[in-house]
């Protein structure tokens, strides 16, 4: 899943960072603030493991000086629109394709 959503996304122009998988909150901010990134996208696979990080990324992101910097878009098998309205995730795609459009009207291209 994440990674033909990374490939769709560079196909569009965008500059792709894999950080991998299982990553930290706060590796994510580090990593967010090192490459001057505009969006970061979280990808679920299980409901009950990484779930729970995509609310912990986007409080660490709240909590941070990038609050308000960039966006925040979720995605995989598990995720619906109305879990990314709970955690509050600017964005939510049901797939690869979907996720490009997401990204581009998150940033105004």
């Amino acid at each position: 899943g994440k990674n033909l959503v990374g490939m769709m996304l560079e196909g569009a122009g965008f500059e792709v960072i894999d950080l991998g998988v299982d990553v930290s909150p706060e590796k994510f901010v580090e990593a967010a603030k090192e490459k001057g990134a505009n969006i970061i996208g979280l990808s679920a696979l299980l409901t009950t493991t990484t779930m729970p990080g995509m609310k912990d990324v986007i409080e660490a992101i709240k909590s941070s000086d990038l609050k308000g910097k960039l966006k925040v878009m979720i995605g995989g098998a598990p995720v619906t629109q109305d879990y990314a309205d709970e955690i509050g995730a600017d964005g939510y795609a049901p797939d690869a394709a979907s996720a490009v459009d997401k990204a581009k009207q998150l940033i105004g291209a």
